[in-house]
């Protein structure tokens, strides 16, 4: 279950997807364990997977992601 929205949404829309796996859920989520492995085991491509509550690495991810988008408009 806390894997499956990155998938979900990365199947549905065009643009990347940068998916933050979290330490807090419910059931057995082995502070985010459970989470990071579902992300990584994702079939829909286009996902990028950070570290469990990496907030930082994520926005890396989507900052070098806009450079690269913006290089090719330009």
């Amino acid at each position: 279950m806390e894997g499956a929205l990155a998938s979900a949404i990365g199947g549905l829309v065009e643009c990347p997807v940068v998916a933050v796996p979290t330490s807090t859920g419910y059931g057995a989520g082995l502070e985010g364990i459970t989470a990071l492995l579902a992300m990584h085991a994702s079939c829909a491509a286009g996902i990028t997977v950070v570290n469990i509550d990496s907030g930082f690495g994520a926005a890396m991810a989507a900052f070098r992601l806009s450079r690269v988008a913006r290089r090719r408009v330009s």
